[in-house]
């Protein structure tokens, strides 16, 4: 394939690097890579070893000790260049998003874009890493309190965003004066080695430090405990699972370093009587079958007004009906492949496990097969009734149901059900009511990170801090304040007087 060759994808890849430099070996486990739009082979890769590992991150400790003199302008300098050379590649790195993940080729083109826009807002940062001055109670001091460069941080990727998760930590990082070494999941890495081709060309250019940008594909059982158990990275931003970030999560904070965790979502959106049907329908769908259903943000639960339930639910399985599900690649369909097979049969337990506890399946649920579906990732979103409280509603599954549900009185009443799950990742309302819109973005409102009002509940944008909170983890990543996580922050005080006072007014005689 021509995207293949543009972004320097061989039949075989080495799964090591240090943006110079490639490392690993033919007789290391090999990776294939079958696409799920068709199932088709596209390359492999020899995944790293420990060994590996231990070179890349020498180089990566070894680069931000260089990295970390240089100002933080000239740093942004480098990422405004790293912006400009994924506009080159925004055709072909968007064709293998979609290619090698199934999410639409619209989308594929829109995760670069997302790249790109945080490299210029990355930019604009690296001239704003602000500190803040403070009045000491002390005459004749001065305090203020300013962020260094923290040191390598690690990333560790999901499938589903396979490039842009990367890049809000790693241009955040860069500007701040550190070095990323990344890891991105197994199922997507040939997107990984693309992006670290093109950001190579960079580093090359400008004869930056080897390990400035590298990366490491390989077993998590491995190279990942490596990572996470490492004390020469301080910073470790893990997008996944819940489980898969708690299980960290402990063992980075056990050496004392530092996390940021995005991980499950529940998300739902909220209709009151005073919704705007025909704006929110889009939203709904959207956000219930986009990027089928994987997504972080994905609209797991509907919670409907009793007064207008009948009305949505109809509206909901005409709209259902009219989805065409096929190859992302054509622009024209609007739902393509799960990721693999696993996927699909949790998809299927899911379905049957909400039937078990009461549930009603309105629409879908099938998997589908025949011309164009022979990779076996295909499937027919699904809606169904039930009810909050079933366990597998409070649970998060990757795929395209979305759980209908039926509330009674007023918004109140219908944030408590949203509120009543552990992740807390991303929610909305459709209302045209100020006072309902107000209460759910109150602080006895929503519960999520992030909280909408007559928007769906994914297609963040990257100025805004992103993340969640209980089981979604707390971390934030991407725009407002997020860039101070890969840095350390220092409290200074200046005496410029001739005499020492000590705080607090305490008497010290010698």
């Amino acid at each position: 394939m021509e995207f293949l060759k543009k972004l320097g994808i061989k039949k075989k890849n080495l799964g090591a690097s240090t943006g110079l430099k490639w490392y690993g070996s033919e007789s290391n486990d090999e990776l294939k890579i079958y696409s799920p739009i068709n199932g088709k082979y596209l390359a492999s890769v020899y995944q790293a070893n420990e060994k590996d590992y231990e070179k890349v991150i020498a180089k990566s400790h070894e680069a931000f000790m260089a990295w970390k003199k240089i100002p933080a302008p000239l740093r942004g300098n480098i990422v405004r260049e790293i912006g400009n050379k994924l506009r080159e590649y925004k055709d072909p790195l968007g064709k293998l998003v979609t290619y090698e993940m199934g999410k639409s080729l619209q989308e594929g083109w829109g995760e670069v874009q997302e790249m790109i826009d945080i490299c210029d807002f990355a930019v604009g940062q690296s001239r704003m890493l602000y500190g803040s001055t403070m009045h000491s109670e002390r005459p004749n001091h001065r305090m203020y309190d300013q962020y260094h460069p923290l040191g390598v941080v690690g990333t560790i990727s999901a499938f589903n965003f396979p490039v842009a998760v990367w890049s809000w930590n790693a241009m955040l990082a860069t500007v701040c004066g550190d070095t990323n070494l990344w890891k991105p999941s197994s199922k997507v890495p040939l997107t990984a080695i693309a992006v670290q081709n093109i950001v190579g060309q960079v580093i090359k250019k400008h004869k930056l430090p080897e390990g400035l940008f590298s990366l490491v594909i390989g077993k998590g059982s491995s190279v990942g405990e490596k990572l996470i158990n490492d004390k020469r990275i301080p910073l470790v931003s893990i997008t996944g699972s819940t489980g898969v970030g708690r299980k960290a999560a402990q063992k980075i904070a056990a050496r004392f370093g530092r996390s940021i965790l995005e991980l499950g979502g529940n998300n739902a959106i909220i209709l009151t009587p005073d919704a705007n049907l025909k704006l929110a329908l889009p939203a709904i769908v959207f956000g219930a079958v986009g990027t089928a259903g994987q997504r972080c943000t994905s609209t797991r639960r509907l919670i409907i007004h009793e007064s207008i339930y009948d009305n949505v639910k109809e509206i909901l399985v005409k709209a259902y009906k009219g989805l065409k599900i096929g190859s992302p690649m054509d622009l024209k369909n609007h739902v393509g492949p799960l990721i693999d097979k696993s996927s699909v049969e949790d998809f299927k337990l899911a379905i049957e496990l909400a039937k078990k506890e009461g549930g009603n399946v309105l629409f879908g649920g099938n998997v589908l097969s025949g011309k164009g579906y022979e990779s076996g990732c295909y499937v027919q979103p699904a809606i169904i009734e039930a009810e909050n409280h079933y366990s597998i509603v409070q649970e998060e599954t990757f795929a395209p149901i979305l759980y209908i549900l039926k509330y009674k009185g007023n918004v109140e009443d219908a944030i408590e059900i949203q509120n009543d799950v552990v992740q807390g990742l991303s929610s909305s309302i459709f209302t045209d009511n100020m006072q309902e819109a107000e209460t759910f973005l109150s602080h006895w409102g929503s519960d999520c990170g992030i909280a909408n009002v007559n928007i769906g509940t994914s297609g963040a944008e990257i100025g805004g801090a992103f993340g969640g909170e209980k089981e979604t983890g707390g971390g934030r990543e991407s725009g407002s304040d997020s860039w101070k996580a890969y840095m350390r922050r220092q409290t200074n005080t200046i005496n410029f007087g001739k005499d020492l006072p000590l705080a607090q007014g305490i008497k010290f005689d010698i």
